[in-house]
């Protein structure tokens, strides 16, 4: 397959599942991970936003045509993608404590987000699963019952959407194992390469985003 980049050859395809694609920026060395979503529209388009990165393309349009339009749009991109995290990184460092309507306001966004993506990894790990449950927990940021049943933390929602996926990943994989050896971390990094990186981000950022419940 042929993906267009000016400065020769620097993206290419990782992954593909589904209608899920990653590609791989060689310059920057981040991955853009995006969902392929046809319909009767004429042309085109990439949007970035909370769900992620769509590629949006008529029906006729092949997946290897798709994938190249979104390569030739990646510094576009992770333009939008850092905007983002900027932006939601300010608003968790926001004034104090969160008030009741901001708060139920991330549960909302929690419950109507949160879903998705457990059903999409779910299936990339090969998991079942119970109940999920959206909390404001102080100190937990998800949690898996030995049924499956899945809990996670509302103040997710003011991180960088890489960071919640890998949070997902964490709890599904305990459908896998029970336990944090070493083989459920093997789990977890197959399914998300870039955990080690979100979990650093969440051991810096995750207390400031935990002081927003109690000021």
């Amino acid at each position: 397959m042929l993906v267009p980049d000016r400065h020769e050859i620097k993206i290419w395809i990782l992954r593909y599942w589904g209608y899920k694609v990653v590609i791989k920026d060689k310059k920057t060395g981040i991955n853009i991970e995006f969902e392929i979503v046809r319909s009767g529209r004429k042309t085109m388009c990439v949007e970035v936003g909370r769900k992620g990165v769509i590629a949006r393309a008529p029906w006729n349009v092949s997946d290897s045509a798709i994938v190249s339009f979104v390569a030739s749009k990646s510094d576009w991109i992770l333009k939008h993608l850092d905007e983002m995290e900027k932006r939601e990184e300010k608003l968790a460092e926001g004034p104090g404590k969160l008030t009741d309507d901001e708060l139920q306001a991330l549960h909302d966004r929690a419950a109507a987000v949160i879903p998705s993506r457990v059903r999409f990894y779910a299936d990339k790990i090969g998991v079942d699963y119970g109940r999920i449950t959206i909390r404001s927990q102080k100190t937990r940021w998800g949690s898996c019952s030995a049924k499956g049943n899945l809990s996670f933390n509302c103040l997710l929602m003011l991180a960088p959407e890489k960071v919640l996926d890998s949070v997902i990943v964490h709890e599904l994989c305990h459908r896998l194992e029970m336990n944090h050896s070493g083989r459920f971390y093997s789990h977890v990094t197959a399914a998300y390469p870039d955990y080690p990186m979100c979990a650093e981000w969440l051991k810096v950022n995750g207390p400031r985003l935990m002081r927003r419940l109690t000021g």
